[in-house]
């Protein structure tokens, strides 16, 4: 089956933002859980040496960013950083996580695709899972390629002083776009389109892929809630598509 897009559903940003919450809302489909399991195992282990990381070096960090000069701004800057430090520490955890989990995130997201098209989840073996593994992982690891090459000079700018008020903004901008990316690779590939594709797709339809990573970004900073969001963006990438062709 290959997508025949609806662009202008596609560039909608509540429409995006609407298809994260229908992923969220599949999660409990029996067809889809035993899919999801193990990828929420493997963020709760990663997320949660992510909140130790948080926890150690939050309060530390705070004091550098937040320089003598600008203590007049520090009710404004403090949760401004604050979050953003949030968003940057999970954002690694999620890439790691996102690499351990690609060949099940693979798999979720063919079923997700059997289950929206009406059709019958057949139960699955060991060896179609294995056959995706090494692809898979080579595939996340030239998003997370894309991903460093961009995030260093972003990262840059939080050590200058003054420049880093701007700093979380743009990470927050470049996180929601790179989620969508991210996660909307997995819908594409089972469909043959590699990444290069995938992102000259996802360039015609920013506001859509915004909204979608923007809520993405909001919901992996809510502890609990971030161990679902994953597997629950997967899916909901999947309906991103699903839902826009059935309305053509």
């Amino acid at each position: 089956m290959k997508f025949n897009f609806d662009n202008k559903k596609l560039n909608n940003p509540a429409y995006g933002a609407g298809c994260l919450l229908k992923g969220l809302a599949m999660l409990k489909l029996p067809v889809l859980r035993r899919f999801i399991l193990l990828p929420v195992l493997i963020n709760l282990i990663l997320f949660g040496i992510g909140f130790v990381v948080l926890q150690h070096y939050f309060s530390e960090l705070m004091t550098w960013l937040i320089p003598e000069w600008l203590d007049w701004l520090r009710w404004l800057l403090w949760p401004l950083f604050g979050l953003s430090f949030i968003l940057v520490v999970y954002f690694f955890f999620v890439m790691f996580a996102n690499l351990i989990a690609a060949p099940f995130y693979s798999l979720l997201a063919e079923k997700a695709l059997i289950v929206l098209s009406g059709d019958k989840v057949e139960n699955s073996s060991v060896l179609p899972l294995m056959k995706t593994v090494m692809p898979a992982i080579m595939s996340e690891l030239g998003r997370m390629g894309y991903f460093i090459t961009r995030a260093i000079p972003l990262l840059i700018l939080f050590l200058i002083p003054g420049v880093n008020i701007v700093a979380p903004f743009l990470w927050f901008l470049f996180g929601a776009w790179f989620f969508s990316l991210d996660y909307t690779a997995y819908p594409l590939e089972s469909q043959g389109i590699l990444f290069k594709e995938q992102r000259e797709i996802m360039k015609k339809k920013r506001l859509g892929a915004l909204g979608f990573g923007s809520l993405l970004s909001f919901c992996l900073a809510v502890p609990i809630l971030n161990l679902f969001i994953p597997p629950a963006a997967v899916i909901g990438a999947t309906v991103y598509f699903m839902d826009a062709e059935k309305e053509r």
